[in-house]
């Protein structure tokens, strides 16, 4: 582990870069040296973005490092608030959806406040069949009103609007969860799609090209944006737009399936 941190640094060979960066990886990996193996793998991840060998073994040591983590929150304090969250959300993830209600109600039961209970329970009303959009409204409500900062209930809310045909108000929340999370993709696309239902198509074009930014390769953010520049007035980048389009359906048609 020693000489594999001190070569790296002078190597300046790219495909001897990597071997290196991956052997440190590995190595630190088998030491348990977790400290020195999350470097090595966000080095790579920087380094050599979408290489599928990294982005394997990146999973690998963070699936195995969360599985680690979670049985030490198991044995140090089976009876706290974030071990039982843990648990409901392991049985939120097997579609145990009554199990793990009761173990986010108990949660609330301690303390009403906590960050992101609400948010999950009103997940889990969606997911039932049928959902029970009313009841999930209101626990993203709740949620917001101890959270609100939270951007994902803002986005829920907004496409629970958005699927009535309530475009000010889909749009208000859209716009909220953009302020609040500036990374997050669905919702400039979500808010760029109500702005061109509601025919407020020149609005549309800034979050819709914030969206193709981050989601250059969904054809969906495209085809709004070509409709929000062709509505108004702007047809060559709208037929640019068009174009990208068909480039990413036909590259996603060709690849295969998960």
């Amino acid at each position: 582990m020693k000489y594999l941190k001190k070569s790296t640094l002078q190597i300046a060979d790219k495909e001897l870069k990597y071997r290196s960066e991956m052997a440190a990886a590995r190595c630190a990996m088998s030491l348990e040296d977790t400290g020195t193996a999350v470097e090595a793998l966000l080095a790579l991840k920087r380094e050599f973005p979408g290489d599928p060998e990294v982005l394997y073994t990146a999973t690998h040591f963070f699936s195995e490092l969360a599985s680690r983590s979670s049985e030490e929150l198991a044995k140090a304090a089976p009876n706290s608030p974030e071990a039982r969250q843990l648990e409901a959300e392991a049985l939120e993830s097997q579609g145990k959806w009554d199990d793990a209600t009761t173990l986010y109600k108990k949660i609330l039961e301690a303390n009403p406040q906590a960050p992101g209970i609400h948010y999950r329970l009103g997940r889990i009303l969606l997911a039932k069949t049928p959902p029970d959009n009313d009841a999930a409204n209101k626990e993203f409500e709740e949620e917001l009103k101890h959270n609100p900062d939270n951007a994902a209930a803002e986005f829920m809310l907004g496409e629970s609007a958005r699927q009535s045909g309530q475009w000010d108000t889909a749009i208000a929340r859209f716009s909220k969860a953009c302020q609040l999370d500036e990374g997050f993709a669905e919702a400039y696309l979500a808010l760029g799609m109500s702005l061109n239902s509601a025919g407020k198509f020149s609005d549309a074009i800034p979050p819709l090209e914030q969206y193709v930014k981050l989601e250059a390769g969904d054809p969906a953010g495209h085809y709004q944006l070509a409709t929000a520049y062709a509505r108004t007035g702007r047809k060559q980048e709208a037929a640019r737009e068009i174009k990208l389009q068909q480039e990413a359906t036909a590259k996603s048609s060709r690849r295969p399936p998960e």
